[in-house]
């Protein structure tokens, strides 16, 4: 069986991660990595016996997808560019920063029938428990995503830095965009962003959103409250409370999903672009709404969404 080629953008920490398992799957040659810091890219491309490419495009000449791994700011425009070049591409979030961009991505990836994965993997967390098929609707959803200042993915507000994956899974949970969305926000970094608290509307269910990366401690969880019950999932430890009456499935993170859920996105990813599976994990249209969400946050507390 022939190969897929696949090349990484970033050789940060998702970069590294992303590399990784291209490495490990037998269905790919890892080719390489580009990343504008000569001695990271060269010591990620050393790892894995692969090449330090010398540009974006010497890599897309060189491989069949990519993984985009790079700042923020800077997903957009390389995806475009990896699209017309006629790549597959894993977009860790946001697919970009702007709504025209996005929208355009999702445009060209559907004429020129190309796969479009983006990294909202905590979805997978949601699969794995059995939540996404749940028989009933949440009335009210309460998420904190917090953590120290690490510096990474500073060029974005900590709503498309760390909200997005909570936006995510509301939209799947309530299958619904809201009507209302407040929000108040405390910049201390930058001029966007780094804690934000929001308040959003889904037809009957009331949901609060909050996350900083400026605390003193780290905490990672959700709250979900359904007409026979609630359910609290602690992304940390990755354990959760039922009281439902729901078939939850307490041993998820056990499940091969459930225990690397960024390794699973990028199997079907990889899945999607061979023509195993109909679909990557989470795709264009659905990346596109949580960024045009986490943009209306950014907005409704008055803040810009990039430095």
């Amino acid at each position: 069986m022939t190969k897929l080629r696949a090349g990484v953008l970033g050789a940060g920490a998702f970069g590294r991660i992303h590399a990784r398992k291209y490495a490990e799957d037998a269905r790919v040659h890892f080719a390489g990595v580009f990343d504008p810091d000569d001695e990271r890219a060269q010591q990620l491309a050393d790892t894995h016996g692969a090449e330090s490419f010398a540009s974006l495009d010497a890599m897309l000449a060189a491989v069949d997808v990519i993984t985009i791994a790079s700042p923020p700011s800077l997903h957009g425009q390389a995806a475009l560019t990896a699209l017309r070049a006629g790549k597959h591409l894993l977009i860790e979030k946001p697919i970009a920063t702007d709504v025209a961009t996005g929208r355009e991505i999702v445009k060209l990836a559907k004429e020129k029938r190309l796969v479009v994965g983006c990294g909202h993997q905590e979805r997978l967390v949601f699969e794995a428990m059995g939540l996404l098929t749940a028989p009933e609707k949440p009335q009210h959803i309460e998420s904190v995503r917090e953590g120290p200042w690490t510096g990474r993915s500073a060029d974005v507000s900590v709503t498309l830095d760390l909200m997005v994956h909570d936006l995510d899974l509301a939209l799947q949970l309530l299958k619904q965009k809201p009507e209302r969305v407040t929000a108040k926000a405390r910049a201390e970094k930058g001029r966007t962003a780094d804690r934000i608290e929001a308040n959003l509307s889904f037809g009957g269910t009331e949901t609060k959103f909050v996350s900083s990366r400026i605390e003193e401690g780290r905490q990672r969880y959700m709250r979900a409250i359904y007409p026979s019950g609630e359910v609290f999932i602690d992304f940390m430890a990755r354990t959760f409370e039922n009281t439902t009456n729901f078939p939850l499935n307490a041993a998820f993170a056990e499940t091969r999903i459930g225990a690397d859920p960024l390794g699973a996105n990028v199997a079907q990813f990889i899945d999607a672009v061979l023509g195993v599976a109909p679909r990557p994990v989470v795709n264009g249209d659905e990346a596109l709404a949580v960024l045009e969400l986490g943009l209306a946050v950014d907005a409704a507390a008055g803040l810009r969404s990039l430095t």
